[in-house]
């Protein structure tokens, strides 16, 4: 399948608009624009896709779960017949090594697999059924049935540092498609090619599975201009993002700003903190130290879940972590970043911690001849500077991290407690000896977090039935929801009940025959 600079609507390959002006993707690693030209879409594009997602909406949520799955299914497959092609064109368009992308395929089919499961067992019907009690007294009950349903077309968007994995078929499209939702993705600017071939993968499954032709469109276009509408347009039911606080800020209040709001479920900034425990650091400070720098520079420091935060008391323990993480950056070099754009905000963040905030800078990378080039930094700051200046508390998307130094444990607590809602919080302790200090952290990390991890480390997220991608805002727009794992499909259901209906009308999920198969509760078993 050949890269042309096309989009895909309800179906159809489309060229931009003509009054769109050419656009090419950037390798980073080369600092060279890429072949085709790319144009945007337009209004009259945006409504084309929308009116066919809404016209799609009822009867892709009626498809069975086997249909459903099946569908996801080849889309798996599909995209895995696009070969070397799909890893060339996205290592070019992202600077991410190949092999990199290919674990990243293999998660991006996985996950459309897991889902594929997930819709053919049903478990996302939630059907729930409380026959009639016409004797019970004192008064009688009427037959109760509950199941979802999916809440319509959902806007998708396409996210920097995963071009497969957290884009066009990636998590948020394929845990909407598998709750019967159509999807309009909005291809990200830095891998418009990368997208066309995924999204024509997408395209040839639904019609190989016989889906509706609007289940499935991708736009390219700016953000605030085909992205915003996209949000604002009424068929749109619920919106996916992840992104830049400001982007899904933004995002978000254009769907509250409707007539009719919508939920924007936005995966935005997180530093996620790692808490070094006493005990561990007397055990293993140099151990600790090295792994987080590994995990802290790991893809140039641009994942959601890199540690950018780390909190300690002073004392031995910590200048020995603080010594092997210095020594552990000294030794990295420069790696390629996703683009101009990400690495110029890096080195301003960088800038911004060690002029007047009371940071030090203790270690940095290595120059090497890479393009786009981010280079790995150690800082350290006291507490007290830490809680007096906010702007240590934002992300900085890359590979710097920041060792705050406490003087005491309840100072270690209140810094714990100043961090906005992150992703992820990291215990590194020793066990028992840690036991009392990690209960007494555990209630401020679960107010604060959505996972909590002990002596490991949170870059790597799994793709399961228990995993939690999410967290308090500004980490999320929704913590009350995940973006990785089976259940990540919630966010596109809502309930519905049916009180004293004939079986013949109710839905297949609901009626006696269980035409579906699938495991229901009833009357609370």
């Amino acid at each position: 399948m050949t890269v042309t600079g096309q989009m895909y609507i309800a179906g159809r390959r489309e060229t931009g608009a003509a009054s769109s002006a050419a656009r090419r993707a950037y390798d980073p690693a080369r600092e060279t624009e890429l072949e085709p030209a790319f144009t945007l879409a337009d209004e009259a594009q945006l409504e084309r896709a929308a009116v066919a997602a809404a016209a799609a909406a009822r009867a892709f949520r009626s498809t069975s779960p086997t249909e459903r799955a099946a569908f996801l299914e080849a889309i798996a497959a599909r995209i895995e017949a696009l070969g070397d092609e799909l890893l060339e064109r996205a290592a070019a368009e992202s600077g991410l090594p190949t092999a990199r992308l290919t674990g990243e395929r293999a998660r991006t089919v996985g996950q459309l697999r897991m889902f594929a499961e997930v819709a053919r067992a049903g478990s996302d019907a939630d059907a729930v059924i409380d026959p009639a009690r016409p004797d019970r007294t004192p008064l009688p009950r009427a037959d109760l049935r509950r199941r979802t349903i999916a809440v319509g077309p959902v806007a998708v968007f396409g996210a920097s540092n995963f071009p497969l994995a957290f884009s066009v078929a990636g998590g948020d499209t394929a845990s909407a498609l598998a709750a019967g939702c159509p999807v309009i993705v909005k291809g990200h600017g830095a891998h418009p090619g990368t997208s066309e071939l995924v999204a024509g993968a997408i395209t040839e499954a639904a019609r190989e599975t016989g889906m509706p032709e609007g289940v499935f469109s991708l736009l390219l276009g700016d953000g605030p201009t085909i992205g915003q509408a996209l949000v604002r347009h009424p068929a749109i039911a619920s919106v996916a993002f992840t992104g830049s606080r400001g982007g899904g800020l933004a995002l978000a209040a254009a769907a509250a700003s409707r007539p009719v709001p919508i939920p924007v479920f936005a995966e935005m900034s997180s530093t996620n903190p790692v808490v070094l425990l006493p005990g561990a650091l007397d055990e293993r400070a140099t151990e600790i130290g090295r792994g987080y720098v590994a995990s802290l520079t790991l893809g140039s420091g641009q994942f959601c879940t890199n540690p950018g935060i780390v909190l300690g008391v002073r004392g031995p323990g910590l200048d020995a972590f603080v010594a092997a993480a210095a020594q552990a950056v000294a030794q990295t070099s420069d790696q390629t970043m996703l683009t101009p754009g990400i690495r110029d905000a890096f080195v301003a963040a960088g800038s911004a911690w060690a002029e007047g905030s009371g940071a030090r800078r203790v270690a940095e990378g290595v120059a090497a001849s890479v393009g786009t080039a981010g280079r790995a930094a150690l800082y350290t700051v006291g507490a007290e500077d830490f809680l007096a200046d906010a702007t240590l508390r934002e992300e900085a998307f890359g590979p710097a991290g920041l060792v705050v130094q406490c003087d005491d444990h309840a100072q270690l607590t209140s810094v714990l407690e100043s961090l906005d809602g992150q992703l992820t919080g990291t215990l590194q302790g020793s066990f028992p000896d840690d036991a009392h200090a990690a209960r007494a952290l555990l209630p401020v990390l679960e107010e604060k977090v959505g996972r909590i991890i002990w002596n490991d480390w949170p870059t790597g997220v799994e793709v399961g039935a228990a995993m939690v991608h999410g967290g308090p805002f500004p980490a999320t727009t929704d913590s009350r929801f995940t973006s990785v794992g089976s259940s990540a499909l919630r966010r596109f259901l809502r309930p519905v009940a049916y009180q004293s209906m004939p079986d013949e009308l109710l839905p297949d999920a609901l009626a006696e025959r269980n035409a579906w198969g699938i495991s229901r509760r009833v009357d609370g078993i």
